[in-house]
């Protein structure tokens, strides 16, 4: 070690470490860190502003520990450290050279002696210039100094709050003047620019302002004039012509020339000589000088100065050996009044221009159809989508409008400034060229169809979004005649079509809201629409159905009978439905419209080509289901039908499905779609609906998508959604059961929550299935490491049932007892609704689930346990339903209990016998768990309904439910995922997902 070493000694270094902050630490003699906290009570021990380094955060940086020093308090410690004395402490020249500069800036910006870099400033940057004394000037010049103040004084400006405002100004102030072609430098100096961003004030007395008038004459040029303002007053103002700028010039020229004449050739006194060179021509003397206020003559210069920058802005507005025009033409005043102006004013200049100009500017023209067709009247008047409307061209400006006759003249004149009726409008080049495409456009389609008409009135204008169908993108408006505006009313369901009342032949009767429905359906029928009933759950969709095919056949009938029935009159009606509810479409049928002619389409020994046009002769309806419609699709393509039904139609919710195209191939008079879950999951199922509807109405599924599904589903824009709603309303009638206007009576339903916790067994694997699942994941590509996911989540919810069904269900089945207290606690609510003599539904989304609870409760219970699923046989699955319908609850044969599948049994089904529902486990969409919960709840209920829903905690079930809650406030709108989006998340994401809270295990 040299001798001379001082081991004692502690050296002290310095360093930016992040946007606002220097980072100080101190090494040894031997270059080891030095502890932080001891340095921090060394460095602060007399700084009181800290409060004696208390507040000085101890930090790491670079694998070093530290203190973060912020840049503002820096300033105040760097300009008298405050260190204690007994311990020898060594600056290093970075930390010397900030110390002895920081007494100097600290007075420099106590005194105001800086100002924005006015050449950073033309060059995008945002920078400060610090006036210092000489001798500081070169501590300033290190990087780390100049880093550091370019920071400061931003600070100090944010800490003073007087001088704020001036930093937002500057801030606000960088985007100006860049959208041109010219640099600032052709009008700006930085004398201008402090001014503008008002660190400094302008000490004239007046402002220079340019006004604009209007022509004496209606085509000729428009006068300029140069006004002075005075700046305490504002109402006192001096107008000049443009001519005395123009000699205000030339005298200004010719006092710098005289100034120049008299100046020798020393400096000194070259300066001494042309000050009274130039006074003695200075200011001018001239009229319109001599009509100025005594005071603001020796300011002429600046309005000399202001009407020379105008032309270097604005260069047509100069004429040419003259400072400034005096008149200009149409064209040109169009251009100032558009574009000119807003540039001089942008550059802090007063532009005084028509009164009219601010109110018109904003106008755009706006295309009106006036529809002149009679078409909507009549009484057997079918419209469709399609159906060409007769209509008249109008052009609004303003509060004017113009016939297109009047428009096309215009044009030709080809003026963008017009006075009609005494009152100016602009006529924008742009804009009428939208109009003119818009107009080509029509013309090539050959008008407006009844769609483009609807969605034009339904939405208004969408100026300014980015469209994909020519009209959406301008300002046009349709001008209903009366028969149309009726029919909109009656779409749009705020005036009711005429009630029809069910026909004689219907076995039963018909709650008001359902005389409503089937007035709409059969409304919309008579104007070639298709429509969507989405009543809720339980109100009877299937019955307004069936009398919908009676008034049909009543109309055939009475056709018939006239003499003029249409010569396909007697092609039948198609009904397509879930395999699971053609039991149950036969039964109602049967019960309230038995003279209707129904021909089943199903089962292996259904006919085939000829013989299925055989059997569909002289029959009212058609039943068959959704698989068969696309196996069958050639017969079935084969006829045109007196109209075709969807029921359940979420099973064509996704457009791509072979059996969703080979639906929408079909050809029918008129098609009705019937569900309570329009949505289910994603918006892009709507489409496919109405797709099937009306085809093209709402656009193609790419455009539709790129409108709307995308920034509803990112963003639940309130805005797009009412869009959807409008454009979806004509065509939708959606009743809710809790609406007081259906009065239906129907019992209370009383949801609860059953929370279970997990045996040890169930614990141990669900922990070992996720320890090896996360273990795999990250090895695996993206395609497989969706499916184990996937596959997970369908693991997980087992082993929450019961832990035997993750290896073998059969197995489990043999040895369910005590291993699941969900199954434990399952059958001793079952057991009790028995003892009040209850009967109940049971669903579960797992058909080895199901298997395993049949055994378990028939054990139990000692008698069989219906189990309704995908692979029941239709036979069967009317029997079940019948069986546990009509029995009574305490029959000998009948357990009172009906296990089903959620995707099979969840839909179509009528079991008003049960009064308590069980969701077994859980699914990811209320909607689905609320369809299956409305086969108890729904009208023929007399009982309070309970709906019992198990939650596993701790696991993946109790996040599911938390998610449910979180979508319920959604479900009512537009809006849904599926399970996708999982399979996406982050593998910390999936962690805390999927992860066991241990406390809850039993």
């Amino acid at each position: 070690m040299d001798p001379m070493t001082d081991t004692t000694e502690i050296r002290v270094h310095i360093r930016w470490a992040q946007q606002d902050d220097f980072f100080i630490w101190g090494t040894r003699y031997n270059g080891g860190i030095y502890d932080a906290y001891d340095l921090r009570d060394w460095l602060f021990a007399w700084h009181e502003p800290s409060f004696y380094g208390t507040f000085i955060e101890v930090t790491e940086s670079a694998q070093m520990e530290g203190l973060l020093l912020p840049a503002l308090e820096a300033l105040d410690y760097l300009a008298a450290p405050a260190v204690v004395q007994h311990q020898r402490l060594t600056f290093t020249p970075e930390l010397s050279e900030l110390s002895k500069l920081a007494p100097y800036v600290k007075d420099a910006l106590r005194a105001g002696r800086f100002m924005p870099d006015f050449a950073k400033w033309k060059s995008g940057e945002l920078g400060w210039k610090l006036e210092l004394p000489e001798h500081a000037a070169a501590w300033a010049a290190s990087p780390l100094a100049q880093h550091w103040m370019e920071r400061l004084i931003p600070l100090w400006i944010e800490a003073d709050g007087v001088m704020r405002e001036h930093l937002n100004r500057l801030e606000r102030s960088f985007p100006l003047f860049r959208r041109g072609q010219e640099s600032v430098d052709v009008w700006m100096d930085e004398e201008d620019w402090l001014v503008s961003i008002g660190w400094q004030s302008d000490g004239t007395p007046f402002r220079t302002c340019l006004k604009l008038e209007e022509p004496a004459k209606a085509g000729g040029d428009w006068p300029l004039r140069v006004v002075l303002q005075d700046r305490g007053a504002k109402e006192n103002v001096i107008e000049l012509e443009p001519s005395a700028i123009h000699t205000w010039t030339a005298a200004s020229a010719a006092a710098d020339t005289a100034a120049t004449a008299g100046a020798t050739d020393g400096a000194s006194a070259s300066a001494a000589a042309a000050e009274p060179a130039r006074a003695a021509a200075w200011p001018p003397t001239d009229a319109a000088a001599s009509a100025l206020p005594e005071a603001w003559r020796p300011h002429i210069g600046r309005a000399v100065r202001d009407a020379s920058k105008w032309t270097r802005m604005v260069p047509w507005l100069a004429a040419e050996g003259q400072t400034l025009r005096s008149t200009l033409t149409p064209d040109e005043a169009w251009e100032l009044l558009s574009q000119g102006s807003l540039r001089l004013m942008e550059a802090g200049y007063s532009v005084f221009l028509p009164a009219w100009w601010d109110r018109i500017r904003k106008w755009r023209p706006r295309l009106k159809a006036k529809i002149k067709s009679s078409v909507g009247s009549g009484p057997q008047s079918m419209l469709g989508l399609n159906q060409l409307m007769q209509f008249d061209w109008k052009i609004a400006l303003g509060d004017l409008e113009l016939t297109e006759d009047e428009f096309r003249e215009l044009l030709a004149q080809n003026r963008k400034l017009v006075q009609i009726n005494g009152q100016w409008v602009q006529l924008d080049p742009v804009h009428l060229a939208q109009l003119q495409q818009v107009m080509n456009q029509v013309q090539k389609k050959q008008g407006l169809s009844l769609r483009d008409v609807l969605e034009l009135h339904l939405l208004g204008s969408s100026e300014g979004e980015e469209d994909l169908d020519f009209h959406r993108s301008l300002n046009m408006e349709v001008e209903l005649n009366e028969q149309l505006q009726e029919l909109v009313d009656l779409l749009n369901h705020t005036k009711r079509p005429p009630l029809q009342e069910p026909p004689l032949s219907f076995r039963g009767t018909l709650r008001p809201y359902q005389i409503e429905g089937i007035s709409w359906l059969l409304f919309l029928r008579q104007c070639g629409l298709g429509g969507c009933l989405a009543d809720d759950m339980g109100l009877g969709k299937t019955i307004q159905m069936i009398t919908y095919l009676l008034h049909l056949r009543e109309q055939r009938i009475a056709a018939e009978a006239n003499g003029h029935a249409p010569a396909a009159a007697t092609t039948p009606t198609l009904l397509i439905c879930p395999t699971s509810v053609l039991g149950n479409w036969q039964k109602e049928l049967q019960r309230f419209a038995p003279d209707l002619r129904v021909h089943l389409h199903y089962g292996p020994n259904r006919a085939k080509g000829d013989a299925f046009m055989e059997a569909c002769l002289d029959c009212d309806i058609v039943l068959t289901t959704y698989t068969l419609s696309h196996l069958d699709e050639t017969e079935l393509a084969a006829i045109e039908w007196e109209s075709i039904c969807l029921d359940e139609a979420q099973n064509i919710k996704n457009a791509y499905t072979k059996q969703a195209s080979s639906i929408r191939t079909l050809q029918g008079r008129h098609r009705i779609a019937l569900t309570g879950t329009p949505i289910e999951n994603r918006l892009t199922e709507l489409w496919s609906i109405f797709d099937f509807l009306n085809p093209g109405y709402l656009g193609t599924l790419r455009e539709f998508t790129h409108r709307y599904v995308n920034a509803i589903e990112r963003t639940q824009d309130a805005e797009l959604i009412a869009k959807v709603q409008r454009l979806i309303r004509p065509f939708l009638l959606r009743r809710v059961k809790k609406d007081p206007s259906i009065q239906l009576d129907l019992p209370d339903k009383y949801e609860y929550k059953s929370y279970v916790s997990l045996t040890t067994e169930q614990a141990s694997v669900y922990e070992n299935y996720i320890r090896d699942m996360f273990e795999r994941l990250d090895k695996l590509t993206a395609m497989e490491r969706r499916g184990l996911i996937l596959a997970a989540l369908t693991k997980l919810k087992q082993i929450c049932n019961h832990p035997g069904l993750i290896e073998s269900g059969k197995a489990a089945r043999l040895s369910w007892r005590h291993r699941s207290n969900k199954v434990e606690r399952l059958i001793e609510m079952v057991h009790e609704l028995r003892q009040e003599g209850d009967k109940c539904l049971i669903f579960t989304q797992f058909v080895e689930t199901g298997y395993l609870l049949q055994q378990a409760l028939g054990e139990e219970f000692g008698r069989p346990i219906p189990f309704l699923h995908g692979g029941t046989a239709k036979a069967d699955r009317d029997r079940m339903i019948e069986s546990f319908q009509e029995s009574e609850a305490d029959h000998p044969d009948d357990a009172g209990i009906f296990l089903l599948s959620l995707k099979a049994g969840g839909t179509g089904l009528n079991l008003t016998a049960a009064n308590h529902v069980f969701h077994f486990d859980r699914w990811w969409n209320p909607a689905v768990e609320n369809q299956a919960t409305d086969r108890a709840f729904r009208i023929g209920q007399t009982r309070h309904v309970q709906v019992h829903k198990f939650v596993t905690l701790g696991t993946l079930e109790e996040r599911i439910d938390e998610m449910i809650d979180k979508k319920l406030g959604l479900s009512q709108q537009i809006v849904g995922t599926g399970e996708q989006w999982i399979t996406e998340l982050s593998t910390d994401d999936l962690k805390e997902l999927f992860a066991l809270r241990s406390e809850w295990v039993d």
